[in-house]
């Protein structure tokens, strides 16, 4: 019918909105010969300085690909990502950004992961900031991804301040996927996402759930420790005495 026409042609238009939301630009690939060792993508890539200067390296990085990658490394056991960018902004002639990443086995699991130690920027070859990095680790065969990760507490992979010049920035990175170990036809293997099962929401409806089973098991507790009187009047018997004292 034409509704049905209608619907499904609605659907492929969406469908190819997100297609070409998801792929607006390809991830930053940086090869040794002709095999790619890193993948990157980020759909915001962004640095506040001294909290009011605002550097955004998305369209430069991705777009643009006004960036020096040829100091990155890869190796099997260690991959650093190094962007160069020369005068971002109006008052910072060079800056780089550094994403150190590492492969170790770990018996717990038998398998090797993939982790993301540490994210390093440095200001004009002299102003050194380093941040250690939480929860970004993946099978090493996997990619990683996450939907926010910078210097905020809210975010849930964050970049915390490891020296004093780090404090001077704020770090923003959104729909943030990197792999820098056994990347295969120069695309992002399955991705291990930053979220838990156990979401806040989830957290909510499990404490929710288990307070009202709690007043439930409560209120039939004292429904069963209610007793009766011992003793009834039988309206075919003797009526009760009841005897009174002064």
């Amino acid at each position: 019918s034409r509704r049905t026409d209608v619907v499904g042609e609605l659907r492929r238009q969406l469908m190819a909105t997100e297609e070409d939301d998801s792929l607006s630009y390809p991830p930053l690939n940086v090869t040794t010969g002709n095999d790619t060792c890193i993948l990157f993508y980020a759909s915001n890539f962004s640095l506040k300085a001294n909290s009011s200067v605002l550097i955004d390296l998305t369209n430069a990085t991705f777009v643009m690909q006004n960036v020096d990658i040829s100091s990155s490394e890869c190796s099997d056991i260690n991959t650093t990502l190094s962007l160069k960018y020369t005068k971002p902004v109006n008052g910072i002639s060079s800056l780089e950004i550094r994403f150190l990443m590492t492969n170790k086995f770990y018996g717990g699991s038998a398998r090797n992961w993939s982790t993301l130690d540490s994210v390093e920027i440095v200001q004009d070859e002299e102003k050194f900031a380093k941040f250690n990095v939480s929860v970004i680790s993946a099978p090493a065969e996997y990619s990683f991804h996450c939907q926010l990760v910078g210097t905020s507490n809210l975010y849930p992979a964050r970049l915390i301040p490891s020296n004093n010049e780090a404090r001077n920035w704020d770090v923003f990175i959104s729909k943030l996927q990197i792999q820098g170990f056994n990347i295969e036809n120069n695309q992002f293997s399955y991705a291990s996402d930053c979220t838990g099962f156990f979401t806040p929401g989830i957290w909510m409806g499990l404490v929710t759930s288990i307070i009202l089973l709690w007043i439930l098991a409560y209120g039939i507790h004292m429904i069963m420790q209610l007793t009766t009187n011992s003793r009834f009047d039988d309206p075919k018997g003797a009526a009760l005495s009841v005897p009174q004292t002064e």
